[in-house]
Protein backbone atom coordinates (compact mmCIF):
# COMPACT_ATOMS: atom_id res chain seq x y z
CA UNK A 1 0.00 0.00 0.00
CA UNK A 2 1.37 3.67 -1.14
CA UNK A 3 0.99 5.90 1.77
CA UNK A 4 0.71 9.88 1.38
CA UNK A 5 -0.16 12.56 2.98
CA UNK A 6 -3.38 12.70 4.21
CA UNK A 7 -4.72 15.56 1.66
CA UNK A 8 -3.92 13.90 -0.89
CA UNK A 9 -6.39 11.05 -1.39
CA UNK A 10 -9.48 12.47 -1.92
CA UNK A 11 -9.59 12.86 -5.82
CA UNK A 12 -7.09 11.87 -8.76
CA UNK A 13 -6.19 15.21 -9.01
CA UNK A 14 -4.76 15.84 -5.89
CA UNK A 15 -3.02 12.26 -6.01
CA UNK A 16 -1.64 13.08 -9.11
CA UNK A 17 -0.64 16.82 -7.77
CA UNK A 18 0.73 15.16 -4.91
CA UNK A 19 2.58 12.28 -6.30
CA UNK A 20 4.41 14.41 -9.44
CA UNK A 21 4.42 17.79 -8.09
CA UNK A 22 3.96 18.96 -5.11
CA UNK A 23 7.38 19.84 -3.23
CA UNK A 24 9.34 18.93 -6.23
CA UNK A 25 12.00 21.69 -6.48
CA UNK A 26 10.68 24.25 -9.35
CA UNK A 27 13.37 26.61 -10.62
CA UNK A 28 13.27 28.88 -13.32
CA UNK A 29 11.08 32.43 -13.30
CA UNK A 30 8.22 31.08 -15.44
CA UNK A 31 7.42 28.11 -13.71
CA UNK A 32 8.23 30.23 -10.42
CA UNK A 33 5.93 32.87 -11.39
CA UNK A 34 3.05 30.23 -12.73
CA UNK A 35 3.27 28.91 -8.90
CA UNK A 36 3.03 32.43 -7.57
CA UNK A 37 0.21 32.99 -9.70
CA UNK A 38 -1.91 30.12 -8.74
CA UNK A 39 -0.88 30.03 -5.19
CA UNK A 40 -2.64 33.80 -5.14
CA UNK A 41 -5.51 32.96 -7.18
CA UNK A 42 -6.11 29.70 -5.14
CA UNK A 43 -6.33 32.03 -2.12
CA UNK A 44 -9.92 31.58 -0.25
CA UNK A 45 -10.30 28.73 -2.68
CA UNK A 46 -10.51 24.62 -2.87
CA UNK A 47 -6.54 23.82 -4.30
CA UNK A 48 -8.62 21.23 -6.72
CA UNK A 49 -10.68 23.94 -8.45
CA UNK A 50 -7.37 25.51 -9.55
CA UNK A 51 -6.22 22.14 -9.96
CA UNK A 52 -8.85 21.72 -12.37
CA UNK A 53 -8.52 24.54 -14.04
CA UNK A 54 -4.90 24.56 -15.06
CA UNK A 55 -4.52 24.54 -18.22
CA UNK A 56 -7.00 26.89 -18.46
CA UNK A 57 -4.83 29.25 -16.85
CA UNK A 58 -1.96 28.40 -18.59
CA UNK A 59 -4.15 29.37 -21.93
CA UNK A 60 -5.33 32.67 -20.54
CA UNK A 61 -1.70 33.41 -18.88
CA UNK A 62 0.38 33.19 -21.81
CA UNK A 63 1.61 30.05 -20.71
CA UNK A 64 3.13 31.80 -17.72
CA UNK A 65 5.62 33.76 -19.87
CA UNK A 66 6.73 36.60 -17.60
CA UNK A 67 7.43 38.94 -20.56
CA UNK A 68 4.41 38.12 -21.95
CA UNK A 69 2.17 38.89 -19.36
CA UNK A 70 3.94 42.08 -18.05
CA UNK A 71 2.62 43.37 -21.35
CA UNK A 72 -0.69 42.69 -20.71
CA UNK A 73 -2.97 45.97 -21.38
CA UNK A 74 -6.64 46.66 -20.69
CA UNK A 75 -7.87 44.47 -23.39
CA UNK A 76 -6.25 41.32 -21.75
CA UNK A 77 -7.77 42.19 -18.83
CA UNK A 78 -11.12 42.38 -19.88
CA UNK A 79 -10.43 39.36 -22.04
CA UNK A 80 -9.05 37.22 -18.61
CA UNK A 81 -12.28 39.00 -16.83
CA UNK A 82 -14.88 36.78 -19.58
CA UNK A 83 -12.96 33.91 -19.51
CA UNK A 84 -15.03 31.31 -17.70
CA UNK A 85 -12.43 28.87 -17.86
CA UNK A 86 -10.12 30.48 -14.97
CA UNK A 87 -11.00 32.29 -11.84
CA UNK A 88 -12.48 35.47 -13.01
CA UNK A 89 -11.17 38.00 -9.80
CA UNK A 90 -10.32 41.28 -11.16
CA UNK A 91 -8.08 42.08 -8.32
CA UNK A 92 -6.40 38.48 -8.76
CA UNK A 93 -6.33 39.26 -12.57
CA UNK A 94 -4.51 42.52 -11.81
CA UNK A 95 -2.14 41.32 -9.56
CA UNK A 96 -1.13 38.54 -11.96
CA UNK A 97 -0.35 41.07 -14.11
CA UNK A 98 1.19 43.39 -11.99
CA UNK A 99 3.45 40.30 -10.22
CA UNK A 100 5.06 39.48 -14.09
CA UNK A 101 6.30 42.96 -14.38
CA UNK A 102 7.45 43.28 -10.94
CA UNK A 103 9.23 39.94 -11.89
CA UNK A 104 10.88 41.70 -14.93
CA UNK A 105 12.31 44.12 -12.67
CA UNK A 106 14.01 41.90 -9.85
CA UNK A 107 17.91 41.71 -10.14
CA UNK A 108 18.97 37.91 -10.42
CA UNK A 109 15.36 36.93 -11.57
CA UNK A 110 12.36 35.60 -9.54
CA UNK A 111 13.65 31.94 -9.09
CA UNK A 112 16.51 33.67 -7.26
CA UNK A 113 14.59 35.86 -5.43
CA UNK A 114 12.24 32.78 -4.06
CA UNK A 115 15.01 30.21 -3.20
CA UNK A 116 17.06 32.30 -0.92
CA UNK A 117 14.00 31.25 1.38
CA UNK A 118 14.40 27.98 1.09
CA UNK A 119 14.72 26.10 4.47
CA UNK A 120 14.67 22.36 4.91
CA UNK A 121 15.58 22.75 8.47
CA UNK A 122 12.24 21.28 10.28
CA UNK A 123 11.13 17.95 11.23
CA UNK A 124 9.01 15.70 9.21
CA UNK A 125 5.59 16.47 10.42
CA UNK A 126 4.02 12.79 11.83
CA UNK A 127 0.70 14.24 11.10
CA UNK A 128 -1.15 17.70 9.24
CA UNK A 129 -0.98 18.89 12.91
CA UNK A 130 2.37 19.54 12.32
CA UNK A 131 1.98 21.74 9.38
CA UNK A 132 1.79 25.53 10.08
CA UNK A 133 0.24 27.71 7.78
CA UNK A 134 2.78 30.43 8.12
CA UNK A 135 6.71 30.62 9.29
CA UNK A 136 8.86 33.06 9.93
CA UNK A 137 10.33 32.23 6.33
CA UNK A 138 7.35 32.79 4.84
CA UNK A 139 6.60 36.19 6.31
CA UNK A 140 9.88 37.15 5.01
CA UNK A 141 9.20 35.31 1.44
CA UNK A 142 5.67 37.93 1.72
CA UNK A 143 8.06 40.74 2.74
CA UNK A 144 10.63 40.91 0.42
CA UNK A 145 7.95 40.15 -3.06
CA UNK A 146 5.71 42.59 -1.56
CA UNK A 147 8.57 45.56 -1.12
CA UNK A 148 9.74 44.95 -4.59
CA UNK A 149 5.88 45.29 -5.89
CA UNK A 150 3.91 41.62 -5.66
CA UNK A 151 0.40 41.41 -4.86
CA UNK A 152 -1.51 38.56 -2.99
CA UNK A 153 1.38 37.04 -1.64
CA UNK A 154 0.84 37.01 2.04
CA UNK A 155 2.75 34.95 4.67
CA UNK A 156 0.11 31.98 3.77
CA UNK A 157 0.46 31.87 0.02
CA UNK A 158 3.67 32.55 0.42
CA UNK A 159 4.03 29.16 2.18
CA UNK A 160 1.47 27.44 -0.03
CA UNK A 161 4.44 28.34 -2.30
CA UNK A 162 6.94 27.83 -0.66
CA UNK A 163 5.57 23.90 0.26
CA UNK A 164 4.52 23.54 -3.63
CA UNK A 165 7.99 24.17 -5.33
CA UNK A 166 10.61 22.31 -2.67
CA UNK A 167 11.67 25.21 -0.02
CA UNK A 168 10.28 23.30 2.17
CA UNK A 169 9.44 19.87 2.57
CA UNK A 170 5.88 18.90 4.34
CA UNK A 171 5.22 15.40 2.91
CA UNK A 172 4.34 13.36 6.05
CA UNK A 173 6.45 11.29 7.99
CA UNK A 174 5.94 7.72 6.10
CA UNK A 175 5.09 9.37 2.75
CA UNK A 176 6.22 7.80 0.08
CA UNK A 177 6.93 11.13 -2.03
CA UNK A 178 8.93 12.98 1.05
CA UNK A 179 12.79 10.87 0.63
CA UNK A 180 12.30 11.28 -2.96
CA UNK A 181 11.94 14.94 -2.68
CA UNK A 182 14.72 14.98 -0.11
CA UNK A 183 17.20 13.33 -2.63
CA UNK A 184 16.29 15.87 -5.41
CA UNK A 185 16.47 18.87 -3.31
CA UNK A 186 20.31 17.50 -1.90
CA UNK A 187 21.04 16.80 -6.17
CA UNK A 188 19.29 20.20 -6.31
CA UNK A 189 21.00 21.84 -3.84
CA UNK A 190 24.97 20.58 -5.13
CA UNK A 191 23.87 21.91 -8.46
Amino acid sequence: MVIRCAWATSAEDYIAYHDEEWGRPVRGDDGVYERVTLEAFQSGLSWLTILRKRENFRKAFAEFSIPKVAAFGDSDVERLLNDAGIIRNGAKIEAAIANARAALDLPGGLSELVWRHADWSAPAPSGPGDILAVTPGSKALAKELKKHGFRFVGPTTAYALMQAIGLVNDHLTGCWVRETVNGLRNSASRG
